[in-house]
């Protein structure tokens, strides 16, 4: 087994962008760097959004298996 080091940041992002800059160029680099980032929505909205198509049951029986839920009732 190897052991991995990481490059320091500074290092990555240098490298990272002579190879974008390799690659695409500089204006598609640029453009690549522009593009806007997805990010989530509001994440209290997100998360009743997420609560209300939860099935409770099937929740639980995917994190701690139909076998507790049984064990659990008896």
């Amino acid at each position: 087994m190897s052991v991995q080091t990481y490059l320091p940041e500074e290092t990555m992002v240098r490298r990272a962008l002579e190879v974008l800059m390799t690659a695409l160029g500089p204006v598609e680099t640029a453009r690549f760097l522009n593009l806007p980032r997805q990010r989530y929505p509001d994440y209290v909205e997100w998360h009743r959004q997420w609560q209300a198509r939860l099935d409770p049951q099937q929740f639980f029986d995917e994190v701690f298996g139909p076998a507790a839920a049984a064990q659990g009732t008896s």
